[in-house]
This record gives C-alpha cells, sequence and structure tokens, in this order.
C-alpha cells in the first residue's frame, strides 16, 4: 500500500474536472423532482392519483421501478429509479480509467518502478471512487432535508446513492483484473451494468419473478425505499457486495503479471490477413464486438420496452383526469405516446453513450501506442480518423434500428415506434461529433464527452419539468429531436443536427492532421 496517498492526489488531480460534475449532478437530482413536483401538481390529491396509478402500471415500473408511497419525497426516489445505474457507470469508468487504463498505456511501470506497493493503485482508484460516492450520499441527504423532506428518509436516499457507487467501483476493480484491456474491461463492467438492469426489471414487472429483482445489485438499492420502509435489509447485502468484489479484484490482482488479464487474450496470425489491407478494415475489426454487443443490448431493450408498452394504454382509461399530469410530463397527448417518446429518448441516450465509446476507441489506440505504427505507413490521420468516426455513426444507426424495430413489432405499431428511435439519430450524431472534435483538438481532455452526456441526462430528466428556459434546453441536441410518436414532425431541425455534427467531424478530423501523434 505504499504510496496510496500520492497516487490518490494524481487521481483526483485528473478527475478535477469530471468526479465534481457527477458528484453535484446526481446529487442534486432528488432536489430537483421535488422542486417540480412541487410545481406540477396543482393539489395533493392530485399527486396522490398519479403515485397510485403509477405503481399499478408495468410501464412505469419497468422505467423507474416500483413505488410504494404517495409522498413527495417517495416520488422522487421513484422517478429517479434510473440515478443508480448511471451512478453505477459514473463509479466503474472511473476504477477502470484509473487501473487498467492506465497500466494498458505504460503508466502503471513507469508509477511501479517508484516505491509504490502492489496493490496501492488498485486502493487510490478505489478510495477516490468511494470518496465521491461518500460526498454525493452528504449532497443528496442534505439537499433533501433542506427541501422539508423526513431526516431518516434523507439519510437513506444518501446510502441508496452511496451504495450505488461502492457496488460498482467493486464490480470495475474485478473487471480490470480479468481483461489485458480498458475496452474489454470496461465492457465487462457495462455487460455486468445491464444484466443487473434487467434483472431489476424481470423481476419487478412480474409477480411470480420477483426473486430476479433480488439477484441484481440494482434492485437491492431500489427495495431501500426511502421515505417508506427505510428498509436496512437490501443495504446490508449492498455493502457485503462491495466488499466481497473489492475483496476479489485485490485476490486477482496478486495472481497476474502487470500488463495482463487472468482471462488471457489470444494470439494473433503472425501475418495479417488480406482483408485488413485498409483502415476501414482495421476499424471493423477493431469495433465488430463493440457493434454486436451494443445491437443486441438494444434489441433486448427493444423486446422489453415494446412488451409492457400494451400496459400503458390501460392507463387512459382509468386514470379519470391523471392522462393529463402524464401528457405534461410525456410531452405529448396520448399516454401510449408519451410512453414510446420517453423511451426513444432514453434509447438515444444510450445510443449517445455508445457513440462517445465509438470515437474514443481512436483515442485509446493512440494511447495504447497502435496508431503510431499504422500511421508510419501510406495511411493518412485523415483516412485512419473517419475509419473510426464512421462506426461511431453508424453504429447508434443500427443498434436504433434494431431496439425500434422490435419494440414496434412486439407493441403492433412498427412504424411510429421505429421513427420515433431513429429520429434520435442526429442528437447522436452531434454528440459523436463532439467527441471527434475533443479528439482532434484536446485529446487530453477527450473524455469530457461523457460529461455532455451527462449534461444531456440532466436536462431531459428535469429540464421540463422545472421550467427551464428555452435557451438552456436548446443546449442539448435532443431538445430539438421532434417528439414522436404523437408529435408533429418538421425534417429542419433534423437536418440542422446533422449538419452540426459534420461540421464538428470534419473540425475534429481536420485538427487531427495538425498535431502531434501521441499528444
Amino acid at each position: 500500500m505504499t504510496g496510496t496517498g500520492r497516487l490518490l492526489r494524481l487521481v483526483l488531480r485528473r478527475d478535477r474536472w469530471i468526479m465534481p460534475l457527477w458528484i453535484v449532478g446526481f446529487g442534486i437530482l432528488p432536489y430537483v423532482y421535488i422542486a417540480g413536483f412541487e410545481t406540477l401538481f396543482a393539489s395533493a390529491q392530485e399527486r396522490i392519483d398519479y403515485a397510485h396509478i403509477s405503481a399499478a402500471n408495468t410501464g412505469f415500473i419497468a422505467l423507474y421501478g416500483p413505488l410504494h408511497g404517495d409522498s413527495l419525497g417517495e416520488l422522487a426516489v421513484w422517478r429517479g429509479g434510473f440515478v443508480p445505474l448511471m451512478i453505477g457507470l459514473a463509479a466503474l469508468l472511473t476504477v477502470v480509467r484509473h487501473t487498467r487504463a492506465d497500466e494498458e498505456s505504460g503508466r502503471t511501470e513507469l508509477v511501479r518502478a517508484t516505491v509504490v506497493g502492489r496493490y496501492a493503485q488498485l486502493a487510490a482508484a478505489l478510495i477516490a471512487t468511494a470518496g465521491a460516492s461518500l460526498l454525493m450520499g452528504l449532497v443528496v441527504a442534505g439537499t433533501m432535508i433542506g427541501a422539508g423532506q423526513p431526516v431518516a428518509g434523507s439519510r437513506a436516499l444518501g446510502v441508496v446513492f452511496l451504495l450505488s457507487g461502492w457496488m460498482f467501483a467493486g464490480v470495475g476493480a474485478v473487471a480490470a483484473q480479468l481483461t489485458s484491456g480498458a475496452r474489454s474491461a470496461r465492457t465487462v463492467g457495462v455487460v455486468t451494468l445491464g444484466v443487473s438492469f434487467v434483472l431489476r426489471l424481470g423481476g419487478d414487472i412480474s409477480d411470480d419473478r420477483e426473486f430476479l429483482a433480488w439477484l441484481s445489485p440494482i434492485g437491492w438499492v431500489h427495495r431501500v425505499f426511502p421515505y417508506g420502509e427505510n428498509n436496512g435489509g437490501p443495504a446490508v447485502l449492498a455493502v457485503v457486495f462491495a466488499i466481497v468484489t473489492v475483496g476479489v479484484s485485490a485476490y486477482l490482482l496478486a495472481r497476474r503479471d502487470m500488463g495482463a488479464g487472468l482471462l488471457a487474450s489470444r494470439l494473433g496470425p503472425a501475418t495479417a490477413a488480406a482483408s485488413l489491407g485498409s483502415p476501414l478494415a482495421l476499424a471493423w475489426r477493431l469495433h465488430r464486438g463493440l457493434l454486436v454487443g451494443w445491437t443486441a443490448g438494444f434489441a433486448a431493450l427493444g423486446l422489453v420496452f415494446g412488451g409492457v408498452g400494451s400496459s400503458v394504454v390501460q392507463l387512459a382509461a382509468d386514470s379519470g383526469g391523471v392522462d393529463e399530469v402524464f401528457s405534461r410530463i410525456g410531452g405529448s397527448g396520448a399516454v401510449t405516446d408519451a410512453y414510446f417518446a420517453t423511451t426513444a429518448a432514453v434509447c438515444g441516450l444510450i445510443a449517445a453513450c455508445y457513440a462517445v465509446q465509438a470515437a474514443l476507441r481512436m483515442r485509446d489506440e493512440e494511447q495504447s501506442g497502435h496508431a503510431e505504427p499504422v500511421l508510419s505507413t501510406s495511411v493518412g490521420r485523415f483516412a485512419w480518423g473517419a475509419s473510426h468516426l464512421l462506426f461511431a455513426l453508424l453504429g447508434p444507426a443500427v443498434a436504433l434500428l434494431a431496439q425500434g424495430l422490435l419494440a414496434g413489432v412486439v407493441h403492433g405499431t412498427p412504424g411510429p415506434v421505429l421513427a420515433a428511435s431513429l429520429a434520435q439519430l442526429p442528437a447522436v450524431w452531434v454528440l459523436a461529433g463532439v467527441t471527434m472534435l475533443l479528439v482532434g483538438t484536446w485529446p487530453k481532455m477527450a473524455s469530457l464527452a461523457w460529461g455532455v452526456i451527462a449534461a444531456c441526462v440532466l436536462l431531459l430528466l428535469v429540464g421540463s419539468l422545472l421550467k427551464f428556459d428555452q435557451w438552456v434546453l436548446d443546449l442539448s441536441p435532443f431538445t430539438h429531436v421532434p417528439h414522436l410518436p404523437g408529435g408533429t414532425f418538421t425534417p429542419l431541425p433534423l437536418v440542422l443536427l446533422t449538419a452540426v455534427a459534420a461540421a464538428l467531424g470534419g473540425l475534429g478530423l481536420l485538427s487531427l492532421r495538425r498535431r502531434d501523434i501521441p499528444r
């Protein structure tokens, strides 16, 4: 453990912009929901009706999780059902960034050449992530108490947030020991997170399969029920899970060579195949696993969202006036349309994560030293960068096509649902262009692209609820996407978004030609 303190300071310095963003952003989100609900409902009875109908509706349970109660605090916790998932993603990516990614780039070898213990780097990454999660939990508890919510429930909500970070920091630590590359480690962590979400969803929407939710770390934190039962049992499971995963990661670290993973990479052939003779062919080889994995995940989302979409139809018939409340929240006049418009927006943001990850692959290639040998041949920088950018643009298109088509076919309205999903593409491409611009002009801060996605998520979740000024909402490209199905379709915003994405991507490629590699 020698040198942990200094490495911890290094981690905090490198993440001095990104870490505060997700601490404060996620930390104040429940307070924002409280403020939004106070302005949304004209009376307490309207809020109670909304809560009771939502608690019995399969579609909303699938999106946000179970709702037990009708107080403002319980509604805020329920509406923020996606937040533990986002916190888990931020935590595991942070740990992988400061462990496996540093090891892959050669930074760890330099650090370990000094007086540094074997476990110091892993400990520093975990302590930093756990500390950030703790601060986030304190922000949540403090803001909710300040909003007049019960102290016990506010503390329980803070525990939910910090445990979400602790559990998946452990998952990231284990993933970093299993693979020999940062990209593979991130994939293992994200797949684990996705499986956890699907298990939670399956257990919540089916009474006879509730045990599935108890197999999911996300399901555990959803069952604490702050401001309601304040159930401590699932929290204990989460603590045990975090401790076990951290212990397993330390055990695995001691039993592998530096630079290697426990899951050994297969040796490639001595000479490259003829099919790898172009930058595009090489990019296909590097991106194909990512494309297949994301497309399969989006197909699963389409089956789930399409299957539970039919239950939303019953909502309008039983609401007795609450359909107007749902219309104000969902942004369209029909509850079913609002549901699919919401799921399309969520899938669009997830597809943006795919686009950013694919665009950042060229930065990974640069940091790992793989780009330099490629560029030392007749391959130009423009062709090399464009081949990666192509998959950042077309990959999300394939994934959204699979999601929208399956959701529409399962629900029985393939055309409108597919159109709603594909309408998100220009906004996704804008974020891919932003990432390309950062890689080309400011490569050391390319990871800020994840912060841009986080800002878009916050605007989507709370912007309309808090009635932000339109210019603030317009900062997100997803604001300009037509609200489909049910809304008015105008092609001009999509054309403009596509033009902005092309301009950003083009500037990034031009800047890539004018800077040193690596830098």
